[in-house]
């Protein structure tokens, strides 16, 4: 991810990452990296909740 996109949240720059998996993936791969991105993010914020 770009020096400018990144959030300053590292958990969350981590997640975003993982869409450079799709540069170049087949597109039978796409879905399980937004997946997990969004389980990641999910997560995130259900920590946040729990603070």
């Amino acid at each position: 991810m770009p020096e400018s996109a990144r959030t300053g949240h590292p958990p969350v720059d981590d997640a975003l990452d993982r869409l450079a998996a799709l540069d170049g993936a087949e597109t039978e791969a796409h879905p399980a990296v937004y997946e997990d991105v969004h389980q990641r993010l999910t997560d995130i914020l259900a920590a946040l909740d729990d603070e």
